[in-house]
């Protein structure tokens, strides 16, 4: 049977410079993705490749 499956999610608000946030947009926009996916594989990139040191 198919199963609908979503992940937990939670609301946080952060703040960030401007200029980040514009070009942020931009990319999104270029790769027709949400804000929103694109900041969250970012940091999921981000902790995956963190120096363990």
């Amino acid at each position: 049977m198919f199963k609908i499956e979503t992940p937990e999610m939670i609301n946080k608000t952060f703040r960030l410079p401007l200029k980040l946030v514009q070009e942020l947009q931009t990319i999104a926009q270029n790769k027709e993705i949400s804000l929103n996916k694109l900041v969250q594989q970012c940091c999921e990139y981000a902790l995956k490749n963190l120096d363990k040191d």
